[in-house]
C-alpha cells in the first residue's frame, strides 16, 4: 500500500536525504587510488552521526556496514573492505541516514581517477536516465511510465537494465510501496498519488542485464563481469510534479563541477 506523506513528513525525509547528500559530498574528495572502501565507510558513519542521524543501512536486514560500496562489476550491496581502490575503477556508493523517524537513501557512482571513455559514457547515460525517469514521476502517470523511460533510454545505448533490483517507496521505512523497476510498460503499474515519496535508482550494466550474487549473501555483480553504474535520488510528488529531496550538488561543489541538471526538480521559491 502506498503511504502518502504530509508536507511536514516530506520535510523530515528531505532532512535525512540532505544528510546523505552531504555525506556523499564529503566522500567525493576522499575517493582516490589507494584508499580503501572500509576507510570511506568509517568516514561516512562518523559524518552521519555528527549530523544528528544514524546510518540507515548499518544493521538493516543485518547489513554489516554504513555504506554499500560496489566497485566495477559489482552492481549494488557491496560490503566495504580493506582492498585499495585503483586508478581507472568506478565505485558506486549507496548511503542511507535515519533522523527523526524518517529515512534518506541515495547513491552516486564515482570514477576513481581517470576512467576509460567507454565507462565514462556508461556513467553519463545512467545518470541521464535517472532524470529522464524522474520526469515521468508526475500526476496521472504510473510506475511503468518511469520504468519504460529509463529502460528505453539505456537500452537504446546498448546497455543492460537489471531486472531483479528496483527502486522503492521511502519514509518511516527504508523500503515502502511501490517498487520502482527500471523497466516497464507505459500506463502499467500503480498510479502515482500526491505526497508519495520514492527512491528512483537506475542500475545499468555495460553488458548483459543478468546478475549473480557472491557467497557473502549481499554483493550483486554482473554475470559477464563488465562494469555497472548506479545513481539514485529521493523524489516527492508535490503539486503533481516531481520535487527532489536529495541532491548531487555537494558532490559537484567538492569536485568543481558545474551542473544545472537538477534545476527543474528543485523546490520552487519566490
Amino acid at each position: 500500500m502506498i503511504i502518502p506523506k504530509t508536507r511536514e513528513q516530506i520535510e523530515l525525509i528531505r532532512e535525512s536525504a540532505q544528510i546523505v547528500s552531504k555525506t556523499l559530498g564529503m566522500l567525493a574528495t576522499e575517493i582516490k587510488p589507494g584508499v580503501t572502501t572500509l576507510h570511506l565507510d568509517q568516514l561516512a558513519e562518523t559524518f552521519i552521526r555528527d549530523h544528528g542521524a544514524v546510518p540507515g543501512f548499518l544493521g538493516l536486514y543485518d547489513f554489516p556496514n554504513s555504506l554499500c560500496m560496489s566497485p566495477n562489476a559489482q552492481v549494488v550491496h557491496g560490503i566495504p573492505n580493506d582492498k585499495p581502490l585503483e586508478e581507472g575503477e568506478i565505485i558506486s556508493i549507496d548511503c542511507g541516514a535515519l533522523k527523526n523517524g524518517y529515512y534518506g537513501d541515495h547513491a552516486y557512482t564515482f570514477p576513481v581517477g581517470k576512467v576509460s571513455e567507454e565507462v565514462e559514457k556508461l556513467l553519463t547515460i545512467t545518470k541521464e536516465s535517472l532524470y529522464i525517469g524522474m520526469r515521468e514521476f508526475k500526476a496521472g502517470n504510473r510506475v511503468g511510465d518511469v520504468g519504460y523511460a529509463i529502460q528505453k533510454y539505456t537500452e537504446d545505448h546498448g546497455y543492460g537494465v537489471v531486472r531483479e533490483l528496483v527502486g522503492h517507496g521511502l519514509g518511516a521505512k527504508m523500503h515502502e510501496s511501490p517498487e520502482m523497476p527500471n523497466y516497464g510498460r507505459r500506463g502499467r503499474g500503480k498510479k502515482f498519488v500526491e505526497g508519495m515519496v520514492v527512491a528512483i535508482e537506475p542500475m545499468i550494466n555495460l553488458g548483459t542485464k543478468r546478475i549473480k550474487q557472491l557467497s557473502d549473501g549481499w554483493t550483486i555483480l554482473t554475470a559477464d563481469n563488465k562494469p555497472s553504474a548506479h545513481f539514485e535520488h529521493d523524489v516527492a510528488l508535490i503539486d503533481g510534479k516531481p520535487e527532489l529531496l536529495s541532491t548531487f550538488s555537494y558532490i559537484y561543489e567538492a569536485l568543481g563541477i558545474e551542473s544545472k541538471e537538477e534545476d527543474e526538480f528543485r523546490e520552487k521559491t519566490l
